[in-house]
């Protein structure tokens, strides 16, 4: 039975979010959160890990996020401070993952008088509440662990998503009588219509050739859309939230690539926790908004725990619940009325297309089937905007769910080597790979002494062709060759990783980096393994990403 303590304000955050299952707090300690710290480091139960920048903290928040499935924490100072974080947040609102932010505000006596206090942000509590599912302000201490729960219940309900949580630096530093409860228990969720899946299995059963596109929001439901994908022989693939939902070496499972390929034959899409991107508008027009399937296109059922999303792209049937209840529901009417499981031959012979096809994408194809026959089965693979990571939405297999780590629509370069550190901090024991281009990882680059500081096994490989590579092709093909900003001057990341006292390897080849990686990965400390690349010697990854 929960007790009335005596507690400061920023201990009694701390605890709440304890209580609510949080055992690692990712951040970097400043003056107006020092309380929170105290606590921490007086909690043997509570880990923190401490990063090198603010944006670094979230990313590491949101790559654990991501990994478990469960939700993150980090804490940074308020103003400037949170305000580095927010590329983050908004990647995980773009991804859907559960993080939360802990901050701090100015002295209580001066909220809103706009006097220029320390680190003063008008209105820091609107901003955050711009970006993230539910902002809020604890201004008695009393009320933090409902205050802490009920973000906990914004954070998991519908559509999981980042919240945030400040607290005035003088209430967070004085102590007080709080009561720390249990976490919070509650989780609203939809129930399913049963109607919607009646109509969706009318759809169904006139259908021949059906596809299953998977997005995050199905990354919890990897059984039941597997169970329906073997009921109705359809195939299942994803663009990047969706990988390893079902594994792509099963027979119902196939990259992006191979899908394409079986597209036009198609005539019914079930979306599962999917906006459905890639069929309209990787495959459709980028520039052209489609609130529908256009005539001609297949018949499309979307089961979301959005109901917005039936609003945003609007279906022929619409099951409005989480993927895991709207898929048994469906599997459940489907069985009982039959189905006559359509044929896997198509699957298996669109995906050897595809692989003959994009082989042609060199050498960013054969690196990753290096590291993908290095790297165990349930390893993970943290995704960068660069050459190579493009060209892992379609060239690289994904066989478990959670194992391929992305930013989605977000796009934001940089994420990818914090986030995979907050990967291997949340999974220690699996091998985690983090593959960048050298413009994405110089964003981070600072975190290497992090890894090192607090012992994280993070393999990072930099495909290092001194360039932002997109920017570069974009700048020859559209404008007349005018680079500007495009070429860059990198240090040598030998001398780098050795002075971050990183263990750092040098290679040329695929077959130069696979003992490279193996060894890296059997050391289980941090390392940093350069791939020297040509400077605009890469092929374009995007021909398979878009139509073809």
């Amino acid at each position: 039975m929960a007790q009335t303590k005596t507690m400061t304000g920023g201990e009694a955050m701390v605890r709440a979010a304890v209580a609510n299952g949080i055992d690692t707090i990712f951040g970097l300690p400043g003056a107006q959160i020092y309380p929170m710290f105290d606590a921490i480091y007086r909690m043997p139960e509570v880990k923190s890990v401490i990063s090198r920048h603010e944006q670094g903290a979230a990313y590491m928040a949101f790559g654990a996020a991501a990994a478990t499935g469960k939700p993150s924490a980090y804490a940074v100072v308020p103003g400037p401070g949170v305000l580095n974080t927010t590329a983050a947040l908004c990647t995980a609102a773009g991804t859907n993952k559960p993080v939360l932010c802990l901050t701090g505000q100015i002295m209580s006596e001066f909220l809103g008088v706009g006097r220029g206090h320390l680190h003063e942000l008008t209105d820091q509590r609107g901003t955050l509440a711009k970006i993230v599912k539910h902002a809020d302000h604890i201004s008695d201490p009393a009320n933090t662990s409902a205050q802490i729960n009920d973000a906990f219940r914004h954070m998991l309900s519908g559509r999981p998503g980042p919240v945030s949580v400040e607290m005035c630096w003088d209430t967070m530093a004085k102590p007080w009588d709080v009561e720390i409860g249990p976490g919070n228990t509650v989780i609203d969720k939809p129930a399913v219509n049963e109607d919607a899946v009646s109509e969706a299995a009318d759809l169904i059963a006139g259908a021949r050739n059906i596809m299953i596109m998977t997005g995050g929001g199905a990354q919890h439901a990897s059984e039941e859309v597997r169970e329906l994908a073997e009921t109705l022989g359809a195939v299942v693939t994803a663009f990047r939230s969706g990988r390893g939902v079902v594994s792509e070496d099963h027979p119902c499972g196939a990259s992006s690539a191979a899908a394409r390929i079986l597209w036009d034959d198609t005539d019914l899409l079930i979306g599962i926790g999917s906006r459905l991107e890639m069929q309209f508008m990787r495959w459709g027009s980028m520039a052209e908004y489609r609130d529908r399937a256009p005539d001609g296109y297949p018949k499309v059922i979307r089961i979301d725990v959005d109901p917005l999303e039936m609003t945003r792209f609007k279906p022929d049937t619409g099951i409005v619940a989480d993927a895991v209840d709207g898929t048994r529901a469906l599997i459940a009417k489907v069985q009982k009325r039959g189905h006559k499981a359509g044929d896997l031959g198509r699957i298996a012979a669109a995906k050897a297309t595809a692989r003959k096809d994009f082989e042609e994408i060199q050498p960013q194809v054969a690196y990753l089937d290096t590291i993908r026959d290095v790297l165990p089965r349930d390893g993970f693979m943290v995704e960068e905007l660069c050459q190579v990571g493009f060209a892992s939405y379609y060239a690289y297999p994904v066989y478990e769910p959670r194992t391929y780590v992305t930013c989605g629509y977000q796009g934001t370069l940089g994420f990818g080597f914090p986030t995979a550190i907050g990967v291997k901090a949340a999974m220690p024991d699996k091998a985690v790979v983090s593959i960048t281009g050298d413009g994405g990882f110089f964003f981070g680059m600072p975190e290497l002494a992090s890894a090192v500081q607090h012992n994280i096994g993070l393999v990072t490989i930099v495909f290092n062709n001194n360039s932002f590579g997109n920017v570069r092709r974009d700048q020859q093909m559209q404008y007349d060759s005018h680079l500007i900003g495009a070429d860059l001057v990198n240090p040598d990341l030998m001398k780098l990783a050795d002075s971050f006292g990183v263990d750092g390897y040098r290679v040329n080849t695929p077959d130069e980096l696979k003992p490279a990686l193996a060894t890296a990965i059997d050391k289980n400390q941090p390392a940093l393994i350069e791939v020297v690349v040509e400077r605009g010697s890469e092929p374009s990854p995007w021909k398979y990403i878009m139509k073809y």
